[in-house]
C-alpha cells in the first residue's frame, strides 16, 4: 500500500493507523447566538437614520453598509462554531477549538482515562431547544462541553464508547501484565 492510499483512508487530520472513527458532535447551533445578535445589531442601528430623515435618499444606503458590517462580524462566529469539533475515535476524544481565524486548540483525552461522564439540560429553553452541557471527569480535571447538541445522545454514545475501550484497554493491560 502506498503512502498516499493510506492517507486517503484517514477520517480527519491526526488519525493513528488502526484508530476507528466512532462520531463527530459540535455544539448546538445556539452557540452562535452572539454572532446572531451582531448579525441584527449593526442593521438595526444603520436603519434608524433613514426612518428618521426620508427625505434624505443617500441614507437608505446605511443598512446596505450595515448588513455588509453584520455579515462579517457573523461569518467570524460562525467560522469559530463550525470548525469547533469534537471528535471521538475507539481509542480518544479529540477537542479541536478554532482561535481566531487563524489558531487551533487541540485537546486529547483516552477514553480508558475517563471516570465519569455526566450531562446537564438547563431549564425550558434547553429542552425545547435540544441543547445542554456534558462534563467528562477525568484524574487531571474535568472537561465541560457547554451547548451541545442532544446531549443526552451524546451523551449515551460517549458512554457506550469508554466502555468499549476500557473493556479492549483491560484485555490489553492483562497480557501485558
Amino acid at each position: 500500500m502506498s503512502k498516499k492510499d493510506s492517507a486517503a483512508q484517514l477520517d480527519f487530520e491526526g488519525q493513528r493507523p488502526g484508530e476507528e472513527l466512532l462520531f463527530v458532535f459540535r455544539r448546538h447551533i445556539i452557540a452562535m447566538r452572539k454572532g446572531f445578535y451582531l448579525l441584527l445589531g449593526p442593521l438595526v442601528i444603520t436603519a434608524i437614520p433613514p426612518l428618521i430623515w426620508q427625505d434624505n435618499l443617500e441614507l437608505f444606503l446605511l443598512p446596505v453598509g450595515g448588513l455588509a458590517l453584520g455579515l462579517i462580524l457573523f461569518f467570524y462566529h460562525w467560522m469559530m462554531w463550525y470548525f469547533t469539533v469534537y471528535i471521538v475515535t475507539n481509542q480518544r476524544l479529540r477537542q479541536v477549538t478554532q482561535k481566531g481565524f487563524f489558531g487551533k486548540d487541540v485537546v486529547e483525552l483516552r477514553l480508558s482515562k475517563i471516570q465519569n461522564i455526566s450531562y446537564n439540560i438547563p431549564g425550558f429553553s434547553g429542552e425545547i431547544f435540544g441543547f445542554g452541557t456534558i462534563v467528562i471527569q477525568t484524574f487531571v480535571g474535568d472537561l465541560v462541553i457547554r451547548n451541545v447538541e442532544h446531549p443526552d445522545k451524546t451523551y449515551n454514545k460517549l458512554q457506550d464508547a469508554v466502555s468499549t475501550a476500557v473493556e479492549t484497554q483491560g484485555d490489553n493491560e492483562e497480557v501485558t501484565i
